[in-house]
């Protein structure tokens, strides 16, 4: 039974794949290489200094650089968020009908932990989630599933018993590897994805969260 729902952030609760890909290009051009459409879609939902350190190796850029080139793009990202006015369809709805349910709510996210508060912060979301856990600090980020499992433990639920929300393939991998159910709500040119047939449930998009099989997935 499912006791806990637990958000990936980016694509699912705020439209920052767009914000990313272009932080990407202009980090890029900024350190001297060009971000392609294909680099910007191979790196989704991963951690941000796991792409600059891809891209170390896969561009021929100097290692020192690195740190500076994470940092360039998640503060053109925050800077941006910072100017958006909602976010995803549906993301309010769905925490409103989960805040009158007994079920828990967390958020686990490649993201860094200062980049999580701006986006809850903006649209007011804070208090809709008991936990939040960033992959920042955890050896490895999505596809590996330690920052499921940790959000799993800091709600006090075995992940079998959670259902985690994603729209990257990568996200869906590591929700899988934690043996959580998997929803997915991809970008609407990726919706029929075969690579996406991993998860438990595909919808395309939170608006449509309310629906009978999630209704009796959650007991509600």
């Amino acid at each position: 039974m499912i006791e806990a729902v637990i958000f990936d952030m980016d694509g699912v609760i705020v439209d920052s794949e767009p914000l990313w890909l272009q932080a990407k290009k202009e980090a890029g051009a900024r350190f001297g290489f060009t971000v392609t459409e294909e680099d910007g879609a191979q790196t989704v939902g991963l951690r941000i200094d796991e792409i600059s350190q891809r891209w170390v190796r896969t561009k021929g850029l100097d290692p020192a650089c690195a740190d500076a080139l994470t940092e360039a793009m998640i503060g053109q990202v925050i800077a941006q968020v910072r100017q958006l006015d909602d976010p995803m369809a549906g993301v309010r709805d769905t925490l409103g009908w989960l805040a009158r349910s007994p079920l828990k709510v967390g958020l686990a996210s490649s993201s860094p932990l200062r980049l999580i508060d701006a986006v809850l912060e903006r649209f007011g979301l804070a208090d809709h989630f008991q936990v939040r856990v960033s992959a920042e600090h955890l050896p490895l980020g999505k596809p590996h599933p330690q920052v499921y499992l940790e959000a799993a433990a800091a709600l006090g639920v075995l992940p079998q018993h959670c259902l985690a929300i994603e729209d990257s393939v990568n996200g869906v991998i590591a929700a899988k590897a934690a043996q959580m159910t998997a929803l997915c709500v991809p970008e609407p040119a990726l919706y029929r994805d075969q690579r996406f047939g991993i998860a438990d449930f595909r919808l395309p998009s939170l608006a449509d969260f309310d629906c009978p099989q999630l209704r009796r997935l959650l007991g509600l």
